[in-house]
C-alpha cells in the first residue's frame, strides 16, 4: 500500500485489509511534506509487515524489483498517473504483474474528472456506493476512457451497525473538524463561537471538537487556522463541557450522540451508525464547500436548529444509494481482485498518453520524479529542454516544501507570538 499523507494512510491500509483480509499489508509512504508522524500511523488500528519512506520513483522501483500480488495506490489523481506510467514502462507485455487498485479517501466533491482520469488505466477503481459508481462510469465514458476498472464497493473504515447506548454518559455532540473548509479564519472563529454557544446553552452536553492533529503534525491538506490556536487568540473562557479531542473517529464515534461537520467524511461514518448528523449550513450550501454531496440526505441543518434541538437523520434511501447502512459489501471488489492474482495481466493503459495529452503528462511525470519516463516523452524540438525541465522541478519541491514549512511552523509560530 503506497499513501501519502494521513487520511490515505487510513484509507489504504483498511481497503487492502477490506480486499485481502487475511494478508498484513506493506507500507510504503511517500517522503514529503504530507508525511504522517508516528502518532497518525499508530491511529490506524492496522498494523504493517513493513515500513518503508521514499519519493514516489524509489518506491516504484522497490515494487517492480519485488512485485506483491496486489497494489493499493491510496494517492491523488496526479501520482496515481504517474505510478501507473511508471509501472506500464516496467511491465510493457502481458505478465503475472500486481493488480493495481485505486480509489478514493471518502467523500468525492470536487475534482471528479480529473482525479477519476488520474486513475484510469488500474485495474480497479474503487468507487465507495452504487451512486459514485454511476458517477464513475458515466464520467469516464463521456470522455472515451475505459470505464470497466470502476468497482463498486464500501468504504473500508465505516464501523458499528448502530448507535451505542448512552448508558450513564451525559449526550455527547462531536463536530468533526476539517482543516481547509471552511478555510478563512473568520469562518472558522464563527465555528468555533458557535460550538462554545452550543456547549453554554446546554450545559448537560459534552460537546467535542474532533481535530485531525497535534501541533506540528502534517495533514492531508494544510490547516492555516487549527482550533485550538484560534480558543487561544480569541481568549474566550471555553466552557467545561467543551473539549478538543485527537485518536481515531471510530473510536470518537462510540461515545456521539450527535455528529455537526461541514463536509467531512466523519458524516457517512456517523450515518452509517444511525447516529444523528447535521451537515452545517450556516456558509451555505455550496460546491466549494463540498456539503453539496449531501444533497437528499435530510441532515442540512443551522447552528439555530442544533441550539433549539433538532437531531436530524438521514434518509435510508439516499444512505443506501451512497453506500452506507446494513446491506453494503465489498464482495464484488473482493472477487474481481481474487480472480486477477496470479493470472497474466496485460499491460497497463493509463489515460493520459503521449498522444493525447502530451504537455500535462510530461509535467505530471516531472513533478513527480520521473524524469527518465518524462524526457522519453519529449518531442524532437524539446531534446534540449531537459535540463530547464530538472532546474524547475527542482524549484518546485524546494517551493512546496517552504509553503509547507510556512504553513505548518512558522505561521503557528508567529500566530503564537501575535498573542505574547
Amino acid at each position: 500500500m503506497v499513501a501519502d499523507s494521513d487520511s490515505r494512510w487510513k484509507w489504504g491500509l483498511h481497503t487492502a485489509k477490506q480486499l485481502l483480509p487475511d494478508a498484513q499489508p506493506h507500507g510504503f509512504l511517500i517522503d514529503g511534506p504530507a508525511t504522517p508522524s508516528e502518532r497518525q500511523r499508530s491511529a490506524v488500528s492496522i498494523s504493517v509487515a513493513s515500513l518503508q519512506l521514499g519519493s514516489l520513483a524509489e518506491i516504484v522501483g522497490l515494487l517492480a524489483a519485488e512485485p506483491p500480488q496486489v497494489i493499493v495506490l491510496a494517492l491523488p489523481g496526479g501520482a496515481c498517473q504517474a505510478a501507473l506510467h511508471a509501472f506500464a514502462a516496467r511491465w510493457p507485455t502481458p505478465v503475472h504483474r500486481p493488480v493495481i487498485v485505486t480509489g478514493y479517501v471518502g467523500v468525492v466533491y470536487e475534482k471528479l474528472l480529473e482525479g477519476l482520469l488520474g486513475r484510469a488505466g488500474s485495474d480497479l477503481i474503487l468507487a465507495n456506493s452504487a451512486h459514485d459508481a454511476h458517477r464513475f462510469t458515466e464520467a469516464l465514458s463521456g470522455v472515451g476512457a475505459d470505464p470497466t476498472a470502476v468497482t463498486q464497493t464500501v468504504l473500508p473504515f465505516l464501523t458499528g451497525s448502530h448507535h451505542c447506548p448512552r448508558g450513564d454518559r451525559p449526550f455527547t455532540v462531536t463536530f468533526a473538524a476539517q482543516p481547509g473548509v471552511p478555510r478563512s479564519r473568520e469562518d472558522r472563529e464563527y465555528l468555533l463561537q458557535r460550538l462554545i454557544r452550543h456547549a453554554t446553552l446546554h450545559p448537560e452536553r459534552e460537546v467535542l471538537i474532533k481535530l485531525r492533529a497535534t501541533a506540528g503534525e502534517a495533514l492531508t491538506h494544510a490547516e492555516p487556522y487549527p482550533f485550538p490556536e484560534l480558543a487561544a487568540r480569541l481568549g474566550v473562557q471555553r466552557p467545561p463541557n467543551l473539549n478538543f479531542v485527537f485518536g481515531d473517529m471510530g473510536q470518537t464515534l462510540d461515545r456521539t450522540d450527535l455528529l455537526i461537520t461541514v463536509s467531512s467524511t466523519a458524516a457517512l461514518e456517523s450515518m452509517h451508525r444511525t447516529i444523528p448528523t447535521a451537515l452545517i449550513t450556516d456558509f451555505g450550501i455550496r460546491e466549494g464547500l463540498g456539503n453539496h454531496y449531501f444533497t437528499g440526505s435530510g441532515c442540512y441543518a443551522s447552528f439555530d436548529d442544533l441550539d433549539a434541538g433538532r437531531l436530524p437523520l438521514a434518509e435510508p434511501a439516499w444512505t443506501f444509494a451512497h453506500g452506507i447502512g446494513p446491506g453494503q459489501t465489498a464482495d464484488a471488489a473482493r472477487a474481481r481482485v481474487a480472480a486477477l492474482i496470479d493470472t497474466e495481466l496485460p499491460p497497463l493503459r493509463p489515460f493520459q498518453t503521449r498522444s493525447n495529452a502530451p504537455v500535462q503528462l510530461r509535467r505530471l511525470l516531472h513533478r513527480h520524479g520521473l524524469h527518465d519516463l518524462a524526457d522519453d516523452h519529449d518531442e524532437p524540438d524539446d531534446v534540449h529542454a531537459s535540463v530547464p525541465q530538472l532546474i524547475k522541478h527542482a524549484v518546485r519541491v524546494v517551493a512546496r516544501g517552504a509553503y509547507h514549512q510556512g504553513v505548518h511552523t512558522v505561521a503557528p509560530a508567529l500566530r503564537r507570538w501575535a498573542r505574547l
